[in-house]
């Protein structure tokens, strides 16, 4: 499964752009959710969440309709990772069950200043839960320093059977190894004089990276910092994969017509074929 969308729904430039003339605020999720397949949520990074709030949202949705959920600052932003338990319980505890099957992955961005360190960040792994009140989690890991392009660090990661976001950007590092069934990648390289944000031939090149994800195959983006041997082999297919693609960041402005315009491309033509 391809699910392409956007980061949040609140955004007062895509009144003009991107919803329809005189729809009211209120309305927005309920639109946007409709025309793409999943939204990352980003006001729960800035505060706490009550469950009426998150039910709320999945009562605005229709079926099939996917959110990603970026984890809270007062968990990532800690000096000491190893000591963000009672930040992370809260978090999880907020309300999150209450999306139920409209609960995607779980978004832990990391601050650029945050560097690698093996011990304490193998700690914080070993403290992300296996599912919030018996929704089952699936953890996505956005590292923004240049020392987690380590071998041990997409060991670690493989280790915890998470998600190393891959991120499309001018700032933060690329790392492209692939550690868990599904993809998680942010495309920050929109721009404004783009109708639809990129290119068609941009827009291309990421829909074959994403069908071969889901195929269980890897795109040529980045030499790998740790292949995935088997049996001393590298694997051409693992197994199939989920894939969430945001477009988010850049020329944020024109993030829902590159959505739409890569959903366009990929309801014309089979997902899992290359």
């Amino acid at each position: 499964m391809i699910r392409v969308g956007i980061g949040g729904w609140t955004f007062e430039p895509w009144r003009q752009t991107f919803y329809p003339q005189g729809l009211a605020q209120a309305r927005e999720l309920e639109y946007a959710s409709r025309q793409l397949t999943t939204i990352e949520i980003n006001g729960t990074f800035y505060r706490t969440q009550k469950p009426d709030t998150f039910r709320k949202w999945a009562d605005e949705t229709p079926d099939g309709f996917v959110f990603s959920v970026k984890a809270p600052r007062y968990a990532v932003n800690k000096k000491v990772l190893a000591e963000a338990s009672p930040s992370i319980e809260r978090f999880v505890e907020s309300g999150l069950d209450q999306l139920g099957g409209k609960l995607g992955p779980i978004l832990w961005q990391f601050a650029p200043t945050k560097k690698f360190q093996p011990e304490d960040f193998a700690a914080f792994l070993k403290l992300l839960p296996a599912d919030a009140g018996g929704v089952p989690l699936r953890h996505a890991l956005e590292v923004r320093h240049e020392s987690f392009k380590s071998p041990e660090f997409v060991a670690l990661v493989r280790e915890a059977k998470a998600t190393i976001v891959l991120a499309d950007s001018d700032d933060y590092p690329l790392i492209a190894d692939v550690t868990s069934d599904f993809i998680y990648a942010r495309l920050m390289r929109a721009r404004e004089e783009e109708e639809t944000g990129y290119s068609a031939d941009e827009l291309e090149s990421w829909r074959h990276r994403a069908s071969t994800w889901t195929l269980g195959a890897a795109p040529d983006l980045a030499p790998l910092l740790l292949p995935p041997h088997h049996k001393g082999k590298m694997p051409t297919l693992v197994h199939t994969r989920d894939v969430f693609l945001y477009f988010i960041n850049g020329a944020k402005i024109r993030a829902p017509a590159a959505a739409k315009a890569f959903l366009a491309m990929i309801d014309n033509k089979w997902p899992n074929k290359l």
